[in-house]
């Protein structure tokens, strides 16, 4: 029997680190974690064209801030910023109705989208929806991950490929992806296709390099201070 495990799990604390922070205990930790999926899954519909890799949700008292990764921020941010604030007006009028919430919508560009597994699922998942035969589109998609600079990518779908009336399940794939491997980026997103014949299936991982402990980003360190060990000082 195969143990499937999250590649991004797997490496938290490595070379991945937590999508949202913030702190709560018991009642109000089940209430924000509801309320950050039913945030993820809004602004994922919201935002399906503007090729949105990552999403990042900090709460302090009184305070959320949402950071945005996209590959178009233009397209986000609007002339003078009234994407932005169109963007604060539905959150505000669908999840804060009535609350006195500080909201924070920052928006940063990723500056390499194709080495983005989410933007690369989404570009696939929107060609299979326009009824392009999927393996242009899974050849297309890994030649362009290839000229990003990419190690290793692997594409697979799964469903009702080309209106086929059986399912099955295809994969191509590019380079190597070490997947037992903790010092390995391994970025990995999987998307759904809602096409005329059903929902197929996408899931993309690329491989972009080891990071070692010396090399590793500022955003892989951990933010909060350590105790210092052994017997405190008197006073």
């Amino acid at each position: 029997m195969g143990h499937k495990v999250h590649p991004k799990v797997f490496r938290l604390g490595t070379t991945t680190t937590w999508p949202s922070r913030w702190f709560a205990r018991e009642d109000a930790y089940r209430s924000l974690l509801k309320e950050d999926l039913e945030i993820r899954s809004f602004l994922k519909k919201e935002l399906r064209e503007a090729q949105v890799s990552q999403l990042q949700i900090e709460r302090s008292r009184g305070t959320l801030a949402i950071t945005i990764s996209t590959g178009k921020p233009g397209l986000l941010i609007g002339r003078s910023g009234v994407g932005i604030e169109e963007l604060k007006r539905k959150l505000r009028g669908a999840f804060f109705r009535g609350k006195k919430v500080q909201l924070q919508v920052n928006i940063v560009e990723t500056p390499k989208a194709s080495l983005e597994s989410a933007i690369v699922a989404q570009q696939v998942a929107m060609d299979l929806e326009r009824r392009l035969p999927f393996r242009r589109v899974l050849k297309s998609s890994i030649e362009r991950v290839k000229k990003a600079g990419a190690l290793g990518v692997k594409i697979a779908v799964a469903g009702r490929l080309n209106g086929a009336e059986i399912a099955r399940r295809e994969w191509l794939g590019w380079g190597k992806i070490p997947l037992t491997n903790l010092r390995a980026d391994i970025d990995f997103a999987q998307e759904t296709a809602h096409t005329m014949a059903g929902a197929i299936g996408v899931k993309v991982w690329i491989y972009r390099g080891d990071i070692f402990e010396q090399d590793r980003m500022a955003q892989y360190q951990p933010t909060t201070p350590t105790r210092a060990r052994g017997r405190l000082p008197r006073t």
